[in-house]
C-alpha cells in the first residue's frame, strides 16, 4: 500500500494532505534550500493524534519531520525526501496562565508573540523574545533553544522552560508538565528534548516560566570608537545597570552602514559615522533609578571618550526607531538577496578581532562582496551575514561556510549560538563536539529513536 494511503486509511483523513495539495509554505524553512514535497502532510489536532502518526511511523519505518513556524535558518524543518511533514500548527491552544505559580501552559504550535501577549493580558512577563516572535512556535523555539534578544538578562530558551509534554519516536507520551521551580526527583528528561531538533522527540505541550512585568524600559544608541571602547562600554553596563542591563546589541560599520544606506527610511539619530554601534535595553521597576543610571554610565563613558555620542530614547516611538536598523534584518531578502547567515558563538574578547579576518578574508577571495557583522556580544553571540553580487542566484555558500566555521573554530568558538544544527551545520558540528561528546550524542539518539525515523539526516546526519 502507498505511503499515503497507509496515512489516509489509519489515521483521520482530515489531518492527512498528500500530493500536489501540500502547500507551498511546507515544503521549505527559512533556510533556503531547494523546496522539497514530502511524501504527505500530518496537521494533528491534540497530542493523541501525534502519537498515533509516529506510532504508525515507526511501525512503518517512515521519516517524520517536525515543523514550527518554519523560521529556522540551519534547515531543521527542512522536508526530507521520502519522509512525512509533521506540523505542530494546529496545537495552539494556551491552556492556562497561572499567576500564582508564574506559569503558562501552552500548545507547541502557539506562536511565540501571542504567548507574550496572553502573559501581559495577566499582568506578567514572558522574557523570551526573538525576530521572529510573529511566526515562530513555542515548540520551535524549544526544539532550537532559541536566543534572542534578551539572553544577557533571562538566558536561552531552556531557562524558561519548567515542564514538556514530549511525544517519543514510537507514540509513547511523556507528560511531565511540572510547575515548580525545584523539583529535583531524578533526571531532568525536559532537558533531552530542548535544543535536540525533533530528532529525540516531539514537543507537544510545555510549561513556560513567567516574570513579573517591568513597569519601565527604554534604549539608547551609542557611537563608539572601536571595539574594545565597546567591551569597556558593556563591563561598566553590567556594573552600573546590574539585572536592568537586558540587552546589549553591537553592530559593526558593515552593517549599520550599510543598512542605513539601503533603507533611507530607516532613522539614522547619531552625528557622524563611529567605530562600532552598541544598542542598550534597560528594564525595571523604578522608572527614575533605573533611567538615571542609564544616563549616569553613558555620561561617564562620553566623558572618558569610550562613546563618541549617544542617544538615550524618551518615548517608545524613540525605542522603536532606535531599534529599526538592528531589526531591519528582515529585509534581507530585499536589499540583498541570497544571502549566506552564520550565527556562532565566540569569547567576548576575541569576537571583535574575529570580524576584521572574515570581513578582509570576504573582501580578498570575492572583491564585490558584501559581508554583515552584528550580534548580540553580551551573550557571546555574533551574526555573520554573506553575498557575493558577482554569484548571482547561487552563492558559494560552501566555500563562506568552510571560511566562517574554520576561523571560528580556531578562535575557540562554537558553530552555532542559538539557531540549531539541522543540515547546514552538521557536517560542521565535530569543530565543536569532541569525539566523546558525538559519541554520547548518538547513543542517546539510537536509544530513544532506534530505527532512526524523527528527523533524518538533521544534527547528527
Amino acid at each position: 500500500m502507498p505511503v499515503e494511503d497507509l496515512l489516509s486509511d489509519r489515521l483521520d483523513p482530515a489531518i492527512v494532505v498528500s500530493g500536489e495539495a501540500i502547500p507551498e509554505r511546507f515544503r521549505h524553512d527559512w533556510s533556503g534550500q531547494k523546496p522539497v514535497r514530502p511524501l504527505a502532510l500530518i496537521r494533528p489536532r491534540s497530542t493523541e493524534e501525534v502519537s498515533a502518526t509516529l506510532a504508525l511511523c515507526h511501525e512503518a519505518g517512515i521519516g517524520v519531520v517536525p515543523q514550527g513556524g518554519l523560521t529556522g535558518l540551519a534547515g531543521g524543518a527542512h522536508p526530507v525526501e521520502g519522509c512525512v511533514a509533521l506540523s505542530l500548527e494546529r496545537l495552539n491552544r494556551i491552556e492556562e496562565v497561572d499567576p500564582a505559580m508564574a506559569t503558562m501552559t501552552a500548545g507547541a504550535g502557539v506562536v511565540l508573540q501571542t504567548a507574550q501577549a496572553a502573559a501581559e493580558e495577566a499582568g506578567l512577563f514572558l522574557a523570551l523574545d526573538l525576530g521572529a516572535r510573529g511566526s515562530c512556535t513555542v515548540g520551535g523555539v524549544l526544539s532550537t533553544n532559541a536566543g534572542g534578544n534578551r539572553v544577557i538578562r533571562y538566558g536561552m530558551a531552556r531557562e524558561h522552560v519548567l515542564g514538556l509534554e514530549v511525544v517519543l519516536a514510537d507514540g509513547t507520551v511523556v507528560t511531565s508538565l511540572n510547575k515548580m521551580l525545584k523539583d529535583n526527583a531524578g533526571y531532568d528528561s525536559k532537558q533531552l528534548f530542548i535544543g535536540s531538533e525533533g530528532t529525540l522527540g516531539v514537543i507537544t505541550r510545555a510549561v513556560l516560566r513567567l516574570q513579573p512585568r517591568p513597569t519601565f524600559s527604554t534604549s539608547a544608541l551609542c557611537g563608539c570608537r572601536d571595539f574594545a571602547a565597546a567591551l569597556s562600554l558593556l563591563k561598566a553596563a553590567r556594573a552600573c545597570l546590574g539585572p536592568s542591563l537586558t540587552s546589549f546589541e553591537v553592530m559593526w560599520p558593515s552593517f549599520y552602514h550599510f543598512m542605513g544606506d539601503s533603507l533611507p527610511s530607516l532613522p539614522q539619530p547619531l552625528r557622524g559615522r563611529h567605530g562600532l554601534y552598541v544598542l542598550i535595553e534597560v528594564s525595571g521597576f523604578d522608572a527614575e533609578r533605573d533611567a538615571e543610571r542609564l544616563e549616569t554610565l553613558l555620561g561617564e563613558r562620553l566623558e572618558a571618550g569610550e562613546v563618541e555620542d549617544a542617544v538615550l530614547a524618551a518615548s517608545g516611538k524613540d525605542v522603536a526607531a532606535l531599534w529599526a536598523i538592528r531589526e531591519s534584518v528582515s529585509e534581507y531578502s530585499k536589499v540583498l538577496g541570497p544571502v549566506a547567515a552564520f550565527d556562532v558563538g565566540l569569547p567576548s574578547h576575541v569576537t571583535g578581532s574575529v570580524v576584521e579576518r572574515l570581513e578582509a578574508a570576504m573582501a580578498e577571495r570575492w572583491p564585490d562582496a558584501i559581508a554583515l557583522s552584528y550580534g548580540h556580544v553580551g551573550d557571546s553571540n555574533l551574526h555573520f551575514v554573506a553575498h557575493v553580487p558577482s554569484a548571482g542566484a547561487v552563492q558559494p555558500s560552501a566555500e563562506i561556510s568552510a571560511l566562517v566555521y574554520g576561523t571560528v573554530r580556531a578562535a575557540g568558538g562554537t558553530i552555532s549560538a542559538e539557531h540549531g544544527i539541522g543540515t547546514l551545520k552538521r557536517d560542521y558540528l565535530p569543530y565543536s563536539r569532541s569525539s566523546a561528546e558525538l559519541d554520547l550524542m548518538r547513543r542517546m539518539k539510537t536509544a530513544l529513536d532506534p530505527r532512526g525515523i524523527l528527523n533524518p539526516g538533521k544534527v547528527l546526519g
